[in-house]
This record gives structure tokens, sequence and C-alpha cells, in this order.
């Protein structure tokens, strides 16, 4: 055969590459006729190029073979297609689909549906949308391509859309497309055409593929039809695991792990072993459920069947943890993960970020910003903004702008979380510029954006600019607002101490429509937890009902806790009693609501009930439960629960646990204990130590001790009124000498410096606040008052100091506890047998006596909480055991 040189382009070898004899020939022209031989040699040539990995050189050749009117058959332009797919070359695909016209006899669908699947496999959906409409004929494989790209696209939605289209075209799905439109159906919860599909399948004859069969169970899983899924499951014949995975599935997204573990049992009894897709899916689901212990421990028992961890099992236990804020056990798996040689994902990334970020942990932060940017993932908006929050928490604005300013395409959380971080900082001004920018950048502010702001100028007190940007959320920004937007304000006025303020803002919420959630009600019920918010727990209480919140267990906890602080202790333990689920901290909150009301005895009880349930105490359950050891006056058993803490439970006395302590030994007498335990006290003493010490003195008659106390009160308070007023009474008391005076005696001082005494009570939805001395009006029985010739049982001990946190009582000073007591007893109706008193100043003996004295004759119930103790008064007796 005649040597032929083909016209072309090639890519000459280097000087390097030359054989050192090498001499160039000089080149001879050469007249082409086309001809069949040649054109087997073009192809036989390109598939060469194409082999041997040369296509680039293969692509330009063709640029000339088309110039002098060669043709390539169709197999030929096929494979450069496919190879193109294979190199994910774009590039080198748009330059071949340029010279097909020139190339080709004739283009065939096939061809086009090849260059089709090119644009989708390459990255540019765009331009297969643009192939898909130019065909003159789409048959089933044309659809399949392009349902196929937007699958693998995860447009979902757009997949949905084609398949209607080619129904209407007259093109039914195969059984290889038919799991692709479900798969489809089942991400966007479209489960109308789950069932048109399934009815498609059973007039086509396909219901007994594997494929269609496990995809339509897939459906019905993830759209939450169990019994059509179960159905579905026990028609299979022959189950293989993807059939299992997907019942199992069905059964997690339900709740019912107990269901799921027997499938699992039963998948292995029919010969099918659990693969590793099975055991995340278990993995996920007790994630969701926040059982982050039992996923790890499903994780173990992965390993131990052989089957190791991957990315998605780790990034699960890892934002599981992240989530349920154990933000030091997600960074400790994820550095177990990279021990494992497992290489993070992205959302691996952001969620281990996003726990440091709540840990306000810039060290590790700081380690996994660099570990992001050597594997590439420092441009993801994703991970970007999780840096972006870091940053901010962590008060490193500079940083975080940095990291912002990196983010090529920003998203509304990327401004969101930098707003939110200049917020935090008290950067207010600088969040609104920012705020006011995005619009610059074509982004628009979303709900979170404008909560964001409320939430940053109600913590920095601007309350009129949080309710002004509140007000024109919906009128300026287009932005609806929702439960966050009212919690905002409800939560930044409680934080500002505005507790009226919050409860507006709460009954405004409901009355325009907005249904309260978990966040809304854990805000506002602290906000009644005292006396005189009773009725307000009970009418959230009533609001928790309406939403259907009774179930969730912070809520139960928190109802406990509020309604025993408001003296309904019985409301407490009927909630308690009704929960399915308890843990820790509903325990204890009963236990500290009984020892608050005095009720010793009942809090041990329920702390054995506790332990007998299987929960260990913790830091909270040692504190109540060593103060009702001290209300029963158990010295040796409340020391054998402080001995207990460190060496049975590992647990740290805090400051809580000495306080409690001192208050056991304080109870019963023994002060020289008491101080002997301070003295060999672990941690700095604080002013709630020597409280306690003053408050035992003064009870049993200490007047040395008691002096001792209030000078070291004084040294650590030295500008509090109160101790001045005590410790000038203390002076003048007979039986101290000159010397007992370790510090100078505290100058008495102005009147207008002296504290004043207030109490508040609630008649009739109003409250109504009274201060000693107090002018009093008509409706307060002035005589009752002051009569003090009436005949008290059980007078103060003899040995008691009878010091006060407030100036004696004469004919025109009225302690402001009995102006309420006395104006509560006038106007409250007869059927209501309580009273509730707040009093903000310890009270003095004589208007405990006279409180005691008063719920035996008129037959009432009296709350008074004062600074120290809640004091139940009822039948002349009070809960405090006349120790406060």
């Amino acid at each position: 055969m005649e040597s032929v040189i083909l016209p072309c382009k090639s890519i000459f070898p280097t000087i390097s590459e030359l054989p050192q004899n090498y001499h160039p020939k000089t080149k001879v022209p050469i007249n082409f006729v086309p001809n069949t031989e040649q054109s087997r040699f073009t192809d036989t040539h390109l598939d060469y190029l194409c082999k041997n990995g040369r296509l680039s050189e293969a692509i330009t050749n063709l640029e000339s073979i088309s110039q002098y009117g060669y043709k390539v058959k169709t197999e030929t332009f096929s494979r450069l297609i496919e190879s193109c797919i294979n190199e994910k070359s774009l590039y080198l695909g748009r330059k071949l689909h340029k010279e097909m016209n020139f190339l080709l006899e004739k283009v065939d669908p096939f061809i086009e549906t090849k260059l089709l699947g090119m644009y989708s496999k390459c990255g540019s959906l765009q331009e297969a949308y643009e192939m898909f409409d130019k065909m003159r004929k789409r048959d089933l494989f044309a659809w399949s391509a392009m349902i196929g790209a937007c699958s693998r696209d995860c447009r979902w939605s757009e997949v949905m859309e084609l398949f209607y289209m080619m129904m209407g075209d007259g093109v039914v799905p195969d059984s290889f497309l038919f799991p692709k439109i479900l798969q489809a159906c089942a991400n966007c919860g479209d489960v109308e055409t789950g069932i048109l599909i399934h009815s498609i399948a059973i007039r086509c004859g396909m219901i007994s593929e594997i494929r269609v069969n496990n995809s339509l169970l897939a459906v019905y899983a993830k759209c939450g039809l169990l019994d059509c899924a179960k159905r579905i499951f026990e028609s299979i014949e022959m189950r293989d695991t993807v059939s299992w995975n997907s019942i199992i599935m069905a059964y997690c997204h339900k709740g019912d792990i107990v269901e799921a573990w027997r499938l699992l049992n039963l998948m292995r009894l029919e010969g099918v072993e659990p693969d590793l897709i099975t055991w995340n899916i278990l993995i996920a689901s007790y994630n969701q459920l926040g059982r982050c212990d039992e996923a790890l421990e499903v994780m173990k028992e992965m390993e131990a069947n052989g089957i190791m961890p991957d990315v998605f099992t780790w990034t699960c236990l890892i934002s599981g943890m992240s989530q349920h804020n154990r933000n030091s056990q997600a960074l400790e798996l994820f550095r177990e993960m990279i021990l494992n040689g497992v290489t993070p994902s992205e959302v691996t990334l952001t969620s281990t970020v996003s726990a440091c970020a709540s840990l306000k942990d810039l060290r590790k932060g700081r380690e996994l910003h660099s570990l992001v940017v050597k594997l590439g993932f420092d441009g993801g908006v994703i991970v970007g903004n999780a840096l972006v929050d870091l940053y901010s928490k962590c008060g490193k604005l500079e940083a975080a702008r940095l990291v912002f300013d990196m983010i090529p395409e920003k998203d509304v959380y990327s401004w969101n979380s930098l707003i939110g971080g200049y917020c935090q900082a008290g950067c207010c001004g600088k969040a609104y510029d920012l705020f006011m920018k995005m619009h610059e950048f074509e982004v628009s502010p979303n709900v979170i954006t404008w909560n964001v702001l409320i939430t940053g100028h109600m913590q920095n007190g601007d309350e009129d600019q949080a309710l002004d940007l509140f007000w024109r959320m919906e009128k300026d920004g287009n932005v609806e607002r929702d439960a966050a937007s009212w919690n905002a304000l409800i939560a930044g006025y409680l934080h500002n101490g505005q507790k009226d303020k919050a409860l507006g803002i709460f009954r405004k919420m409901q009355s325009f429509g907005f249904k309260p959630n978990i966040v809304t009600i854990l805000s506002i019920l602290p906000a009644c937890a005292n006396l005189i918010g009773a009725k307000k727990v009970k009418e959230i209480h009533c609001c928790v009902l309406r939403c259907n919140l009774e179930n969730e267990l912070s809520i139960a906890n928190s109802l406990i806790d509020t309604y025993s602080k408001s003296g309904g202790l019985q409301y407490s333990k009927t909630i308690f009693d009704g929960m399915s689920t308890k843990d820790i901290i509903s325990w204890n909150t009963l236990i500290a609501g009984y020892v608050l009301h005095g009720f010793s005895s009942e809090a041990t009880k329920l702390f054995h009930q506790m332990e007998e349930a299987g929960l260990k105490p913790n830091r909270g359950t040692f504190s109540s439960v060593i103060s009702s050891y001290g209300l029963a006056k158990m010295v040796e058993e409340g020391k054998r629960m402080f001995s207990s803490m460190s060496e049975e439970y590992r647990i740290v006395p805090g400051l809580e646990h000495y306080v409690a302590m001192v208050n056991l030994y304080g109870r019963s007498g023994k002060l020289e204990e008491a101080i002997d335990f301070i003295d060999n006290m672990t941690m700095e003493h604080d002013i709630s130590v020597w409280s306690a010490v003053l408050t035992a003195s003064r009870v049993h008659g200490n007047l040395n001790l008691a002096i001792h106390a209030g000078e070291q009160l004084l040294k650590l308070d030295p500008g509090n009124v109160v101790i001045h007023q005590l410790l000038l009474q203390l002076y003048v008391l007979p039986g101290i000498s000159e010397e007992s005076v370790t510090v100078m005696r505290p100058r008495k001082r102005n009147h207008h410096e002296e504290p004043l005494s207030w109490s508040w009570t609630e008649i009739n939805n109003v409250v109504h606040a009274f201060a000693s001395g107090q002018q009093s009006n008509s409706e307060v029985p002035d005589s009752w008052i002051k009569r003090k010739e009436v005949k008290m049982e059980g007078s103060s001990s003899c040995n008691r100091l009878c010091i006060k946190e407030e100036e004696n009582e004469d004919i025109t000073r009225v302690h402001s506890e009995k102006l309420a007591l006395s104006f509560a007893l006038i106007n409250s109706p007869q059927s209501s047998q309580v009273i509730r008193i707040v009093k903000n100043l310890r009270m003095c003996e004589d208007c405990h006596r006279i409180a005691k004295l008063v719920s035996q004759k008129y037959e009432r119930e009296i709350y008074i909480h004062d600074s120290k103790c809640l004091h139940h008064f009822k039948d002349g007796y009070c809960s405090c055991g006349n120790y406060w």
C-alpha cells in the first residue's frame, strides 16, 4: 500500500526526545484524494490517539480532516465523545460538537443523545438542555439522558417535570428509568406521582423488577406511608440489601427503632448481611432522636461485624453531637476520625467548626481552618459561613471579616453570620451598616437577618431601635415575622429586667395569631417564677396545652420549676407524675422544689426513687439533697452525702455544696463544726458562705460569731447597705467588748442610704406594691396593723439575736409585708384561701410571728418569699422552721 502522510497539526517531540543521530528530512507535499481506504485509516488513527490519551491531538486533527472533506464513522465519533466524558473535558467536547455536521454523513439521535450526556456529565446542564431542545427526534434514550443529567445534579423537581413531558410525548419509561424518577419522587415528597408510576409499572408488567420494587418501596418509606411500604416489601420474593435497607429506613423515619432492629435481625436470618448503608441508617436515626450514645454503640457493633465506618458515619455522629450541645464529644470524634485515616467532607468540617464555635475554642478552630484550606474547601460557602460564625463568636471580628471577604459566592447566611458577630460584640452600628450593604450586593435580608439585628439591639439596650426594626420587617423588608421575631423582643426585655414588657409582648404575640413555640415558653416562664406570678404560670400552662407542647421534656421541666417557685408545688408534682420520660433535670427540679418548701422527707424520698430508677445524681442533685438533710437536721447523713460526691461519684464539690454544708451545721447548732469546715474549704470564701454563718449565729444567739461573719461580709462587699445596717445593730448589743472589733465600726449612714423595704402582692390581676413607712390608705386597716396588744403564741427564743435588715417599727413606720398582708386580707375574696407576697429584704421576727398568727386565726395559707427564704404559713406554722 502506498504510504500516505495525513495533513494534521501533530505535536512534535522536543529536542531532548530526539535521537542524537536524527536529521530531519525535507517535507514532500502530497496531494490527498479522499477514498474509503483513507477514511478507514483516519478512524484507526483517531482511535489510536484516544486509546493513548492523546484526545486533544485527536480533536485538533479533526479540524484538518473536516477541511479536506473526510468523514468519520459514527462509532468513531461516539468514542471521541466518550473520551471527552472520561476526561471531563467540556472544552474539547464543545470543539467536537462544532465539527459534528462536517465529519458525519448523517447525524442520528444516538450521537445527539451522546452529546447531551457529555454536556451533563462535564458540568454544563444548561448546554445539555439546549442540545435536548434542538433534537429533532427524542426517543427513550434521549429522555433517559436528560432525566439522568438532572438526577445527577439533584434537580429533583426538574426530573418530575421531564417525566410528565415525556409521558405527554407518548414515551413510557423503562425499568432502568423508573428508579431515577421514583428517586426524585422520594426526594420531593411527591407521593402522588409515586402512586401514578406504581400503576404504570403494574400495567407495563414491570412490577416484578427488583429495582422498580425497591424504588417504590423507598418512595413510600420516605413519604411516611409505612403500610404501603410494608406491602411492597412483603410482595418482593427475592429481597436484596436495598429492599431491607428501605424498609428499615421507613421504620427509622417513624422513630420505631425497636422494629428497625427486629427487621435487621430478620435480615440476617434470611441470609442477607447488613451493609454499611444499613448501619448508617440506624446511626442517623439515633442521632436525629438525640440518642447519641446509642448511635456510638451502633458504630461499635458495626465495627465488630467487620464493617468500617465511612465519612458519612463519622459525619453523622459528629453532627449529632454538635446539634445536641455535646460539642466536646463532637471534637473528640473528629480527632478519632482523622486518626482512623478517614478524610473529612465539607459537611464534616462544617459540623466540627460549628462545635468549636459553640465552645468558643479559638485554638482548635484555627487548626480546623488550616485543614479546610489544606483540603481545598476554603472557597465553599457552607464551611466559610461556619468559619465566619466561629471567629464572630470568639470575638475575632477582623478574622471573621477576612473569611467573609474570601467567600466568592456569599449567600444570605454569610451576611447573617457576620452581622450576628457584630451584634454580639456590641457593634450594632456596624451590623446595621452591613445590613444596608446587602442590598448593594443584591442579597435580600431574610427573617433571620432581621431577627439577629433585633436581638442585638435588645441585648445592647437599644429597645427603641429594636422595636423600630420589628415593625419595619413587613412594611419595608417584605419579610413576614415569625415566632423567633417575637421571641427576640421577649428575651430582650427579660434580659433588661423588664418582665412586664416581656409579658405584654407575649400577649400581643398571641393576639396577632402567632403560636408560641418551645423557645417562647422557655423564655417567658422564668419571668413568672415568683409568688405573684402564680396566675400567669397557669395562663402559660394553658397556652402550652393549646399548642400541644406539654410533651416537650424541657417545657415540662420548666413548668415543674416555675410552679414550685410560684407556690404551686402540688402542680409540680402532678406534672412530674404525668411525664412519660424524665431526665435528671426533672428529678432535680422537683427535689429542689421540695427543699424550697421545707419538705425534707419528700425530697430525700424522691432522691432514693431517682437512684432506684437508675439515674446517677449530678452536682445539682447533691446540692438539694444536702440541703434537705439540713432541713431535717440530719448532720451525719448530710456529711456522708457530701463525702460520696468525690469518693463515689468523682464530682468536685462546688461553692453551692459548701454553702449547703454550712447551713447543715448551722441549722443543727453545730457552729464550731461549721467554722472548722469553712477553714478547710479548698476554694475561696464568698458572700454566700458568710451569709450562711451569719444566719446560723443570729438564730442561735452567738453574738461574737455573728459580728465576725458580718465583718467578713463587709470586707467582701464594703458598699452593701444591708450589711452596714446589721453590723451597727450587732455592735450596740450587750456583751461585745471593744477588743472583739476587728474592723473599723461602720459609720452611721444617712437616712436616705438606709435600705428601703418593699413588698408586692397580686389582687384581681393587679400587682400592688408597698414600702415600709408608706402612708396607709383607707383600704388598709390601720388599726389592725398598729395594735400590739394581740397575744401571740410561740414567742421568739431568748437566744435569738434580734437584728433586722430595716428600721424598727413604730407608729409611723410599718414594715411593708404587714401592709401587703393586711391589704390582701381586706381585698382578696374569702374564697381565695392563699395570699402570696414577695419582699426584697429579710422578714423580721415580729412580722414572721404576725404571719403565723394570721394563718391560724383567719384560716389562710400565706406565702411570703423574702430575700433569704420561702415562708409557707399554715395553721400557725411556717415551713422554714423559724430558721431564715
